[in-house]
């Protein structure tokens, strides 16, 4: 039995932020209020001007097993997750072999469960080897578990394909996870078309090719009917293609990264191979449309994205590096950032991170109510600490935010009542 005490907590129903105690007994949230008094045998915990908030619901990341255990394993990813107070991730298949099989499927699902800290959400390859040719078998995958298709940092760059693959996943209620880019205008591109990738005499990628790719697949799930997602999205253009949609009434949803609403393409510096992401860093406008997105709704959420990436596959010419960056430690500070610079409210934020993915993924996570799974995270909003590549938690160290000063620390993190952080 455990009892919080001196907190603020999110309440879900009243979208606010509340003072209060929460007791959580035998795994699950028992009772939160005002004052609960003191239960016989709890262990109190109390951590005056901090905040009580769901863990962290994960909607995007690469965890490198199996196949890249060199980059990142589940076991790595799992310590990282739980010091940035991620309790549940939903996980690309884009490993070695491609989740493409149910039996992986299945795999993934158990090895979260034996982390005792991380429940892992499989998404199954929307394409055999996500390799763009061939559909993958969905209703085997999805009776496995597999949240969603997707062929992760792959698009699905054919029309006719994309078509038949959310004709396909309407089938079996399920939904097609794109990452928007088209693929011949993406090409041997290193960083966004423009300025600074010419003076940097870096080949580029334009900022159209994201809202092209958008375009097309939004009149494809027009056509099919199809439920479809926007991963990491990064420009102005495709996000009032996607507002447009959603007025429409399409099942239409996408999410963001920190990076693009944190970072601009100046990032990349002297050709810092750590700030080399896919999509590329964008123009400060793209960054501040994503802003407004997140704050007007139209970002359904924020994910970590993250890309372990070994210190081989950066210490490279940007232009051959492998991009990608790590993300889970600090997927919360760098979204709180953005409360601290008045963006974002406090529950806006938190419900991007939380209730928001949680309900896309149809799960019981992501918001404070009785009976729910305890799955916590206790965090001290003002609290600072600096971004340091090499000396974050878990194997990936590729972070773009190194050097980063950020305000907001995680104290601890608990999984069904059992503290598995701080």
């Amino acid at each position: 039995m455990l009892l919080f005490r001196k907190i603020s907590f999110l309440d879900h129903e009243a979208a606010a932020l509340v003072e209060g105690e929460l007791l959580v007994q035998d795994g699950i949230i028992a009772d939160f209020g005002p004052s609960l008094g003191r239960p016989d045998g709890a262990e109190i915990i109390e951590a005056p001007g901090a905040v009580l908030c769901p863990g962290l619901v994960d909607l995007r990341a690469s965890l490198g097993e199996p196949g890249f255990e060199y980059r990142e394993t589940i076991a790595s990813a799992a310590l990282a997750a739980a010091a940035g107070g991620i309790t549940t991730i939903a996980v690309l298949p884009d490993s070695s072999p491609a989740i493409d099989d149910p039996a992986l499927v299945r795999s993934i699902i158990a090895r979260g469960a034996e982390t005792g800290s991380l429940t892992l959400l499989p998404y199954a390859a929307a394409t055999k080897g996500c390799a763009g040719l061939e559909l993958a078998e969905y209703g085997l995958l999805g009776e496995a578990g597999a949240i969603a298709v997707t062929d992760g940092q792959r698009a699905i760059g054919s029309s006719r394909l994309m078509r038949r693959a959310l004709s396909y996943a309407k089938g079996f209620g399920m939904r097609v996870v794109q990452h928007p880019e088209d693929v011949e205008l993406a090409a041997g591109g290193a960083a966004t078309e423009g300025a600074r990738a010419s003076w940097m005499g870096l080949p580029g990628i334009p900022a159209a090719a994201e809202a092209i790719c958008v375009a097309r697949d939004i009149a494809l799930a027009e056509l099919t009917g199809g439920r479809l997602h926007f991963a990491h999205i990064s420009t102005g253009a495709a996000l009032a293609l996607i507002r447009d949609a959603k007025q429409r009434g399409l099942a239409i949803t996408c999410d963001t990264a920190p990076p693009y609403f944190d970072l601009n393409e100046t990032a990349i510096g002297d050709y810092r191979t750590y700030a080399k992401l896919s999509p590329p860093l964008r123009a400060e406008d793209d960054r501040q449309a994503v802003l407004a997105a997140l704050a007007d709704g139209t970002i359904d959420a924020i994910a970590s994205d993250h890309q372990p990436r070994d210190a081989d596959d950066k210490r490279l010419p940007f232009a051959d590096a492998a991009p990608g960056g790590a993300g889970l430690v600090t997927l919360l500070g760098v979204t709180l950032a953005q409360v601290h610079s008045g963006h974002l409210t406090l529950p806006q934020a938190l419900a991007l991170l939380t209730a928001r993915p949680a309900a896309w993924l149809g799960i019981a996570a992501g918001i404070i109510a009785k009976g729910r799974p305890a799955d916590l995270c206790l965090f001290d909003p003002e609290r600072p600490w600096q971004v340091a590549a090499g000396a974050l938690p878990g194997k990936a160290q590729n972070t773009p935010f190194d050097g980063r000063a950020l305000e907001g620390v995680v104290l601890g993190t608990w999984k069904a009542g059992a503290r598995v952080f701080g």
